[in-house]
């Protein structure tokens, strides 16, 4: 276990994870009947949208490895989790643990931390609409951080009394389609950005599109999904 827990706080890099428990909509995912129209959508729902979230309510279980990359070193740890009942198993080189999201013992919070923040990596667009603790601001026209390429700018700013790292903001720059293309992140405190990544390489997995790769413009450092599987 102690060998876990120095990977789980070499994995929670630069990306800070937001609250322990989205809010119930998360393992209720809102049907497609419930949206009567693409003209009734936010700006927020609509990339959520973009990227299947009409499909996320049929989801029983999804699975993925979470990989880390810098320089020459990869570390890994490996999800499934059951949205309706809450239910996760992490999986790395040493460990194997389950817990339930919806209670657990503070002794594994660890695990539950390194799991926020590899979600968020996986299924950000779907927490534009799961979380309620953030505020947001948008801009037209604005260079992204790695192609250089004028795209709307959507400033997510998370509140300081939210999650494992309250105060995080995110930029993210999207496309004409609402889907992300990439995004910073800028620590709570800090008037700079601490990573910037693409968002690439994405695949459809019965209806939920997920970006595989996030990389960085020198190419040092990078984080990408292998053995997803959506059931």
């Amino acid at each position: 276990m102690k060998h876990f827990a120095l990977l789980c706080v070499s994995l929670l890099i630069l990306v800070g994870c937001q609250q322990k428990k989205e809010k119930s909509k998360d393992s209720k995912a809102t049907s497609t009947s419930e949206v009567t129209s693409k003209k009734d959508l936010s700006l927020l729902e609509e990339i959520a949208y973009a990227n299947g979230y009409d499909n996320w309510s049929e989801v029983d279980s999804i699975s993925y490895t979470f990989n880390a990359q810098n320089g020459d070193n990869i570390s890994s740890r490996t999800w499934k989790w059951k949205p309706k009942t809450g239910q996760v198993t992490m999986k790395t080189q040493d460990t194997t643990l389950t817990y339930n999201t919806n209670k657990f013992e503070e002794e594994i919070a660890f695990a539950d931390r390194g799991f926020v923040n590899d979600k968020y990596w996986l299924l950000f667009p779907f927490h534009l609409v799961w979380d309620d603790n953030f505020d947001y601001e948008v801009a037209e026209q604005v260079k992204a951080p790695i192609s250089d390429e004028l795209m709307q700018e959507i400033s997510v700013m998370y509140k300081n009394k939210a999650g494992y790292t309250p105060g995080d903001t995110y930029h993210v720059y999207v496309d004409d389609t609402n889907m992300i293309r990439e995004w910073s992140y800028t620590p709570s405190g800090s008037d700079e950005p601490r990573l910037a990544t693409t968002w690439e390489d994405y695949d459809d997995f019965k209806g939920i599109k997920i970006a595989r790769m996030h990389d960085t413009k020198e190419g040092q450092f990078k984080i990408f999904f292998t053995d997803i599987s959506v059931n």
